[in-house]
């Protein structure tokens, strides 16, 4: 079974098609990207997938689940981070992880093995007894990615993850997603204008244009293919060619 099967996905905004006759398969343990330009529909079938928006048509399901039929089985199995996902800054980094946990576990032992397993992820050791409002914003995108991924959803969904990160905290977000999927077993789902990120951490891709994948398959062979040596030079000569 796949972990996402997407079948002629139609949205529509009034007149205008953010997603148009998209389709998309995305294997259970992969990390698979998303890539394309902002506008392209990444977000749009982002949200989609993670039953916060109606398809206008199509089929949309997750390990085998309607995202509109069994939106709530769906969300057993899934964790999404938008882009502009943010944290309560009032309360501390361990303070925000047990809140969050507590979504998840009614039971006081469930909630520490979470938050621990959010505490590790996070990396931010001592400054998770500070303030969220004290942190840079690199760290509070790890907290937000630890957030995310300490459940252990079948399915994490991230929408552009290292989003206006410098160069050290984006690297340590990378790593986080490509270490922690691969040790638990999380098939990873993200979005990125940034084909550069996207190339070092995905095992597969899909170049969307438009609201339609225009290619997709590994990087490597998407390079090869185009004779390219990075996947933004592959993404220039297939929109040529579309």
């Amino acid at each position: 079974m796949n972990a996402i099967d997407i079948e002629n996905l139609v949205k529509s905004f009034g007149t205008k098609k953010a997603v148009d006759r998209l389709f998309l398969q995305v294997m259970e343990n992969e990390i698979f990207g998303l890539i394309g330009p902002n506008g392209a529909g990444k977000t749009t079938t982002l949200r989609i997938i993670a039953t916060l928006l109606k398809p206008t048509s199509g089929k949309v399901s997750i390990f085998g689940h309607d995202v509109v039929t069994e939106s709530e089985k769906v969300r057993e199995l899934i964790s999404y981070l938008p882009e502009e996902s943010g944290a309560y800054n009032n309360l501390s980094g361990m303070e925000y992880l047990r809140f969050m946990a507590s979504f998840y576990s009614n039971k006081g032992d469930g909630i520490d093995s979470i938050v621990k397993e959010g505490a590790e992820i996070s990396g931010l050791e001592d400054r998770l007894k500070d303030k969220v409002k004290t942190y840079s914003k690199g760290m509070k995108r790890r907290l937000l990615v630890a957030r995310a991924l300490m459940i252990r959803p079948k399915l994490a969904i991230l929408d552009e993850p290292t989003s206006g990160l410098d160069v050290y905290y984006a690297h340590y977000v990378r790593d986080i997603i490509k270490d922690y999927a691969k040790r638990r077993g999380v098939t990873v789902l993200l979005s990125s204008h940034n084909m550069l990120e996207v190339q070092y951490v995905c095992t597969k891709v899909a170049l969307i244009n438009n609201g339609r994948i225009v290619e997709q398959g590994d990087p490597k062979g998407l390079m090869e293919k185009y004779s390219s040596s990075n996947l933004e030079d592959v993404f220039i000569k297939v929109s040529r060619l579309a």
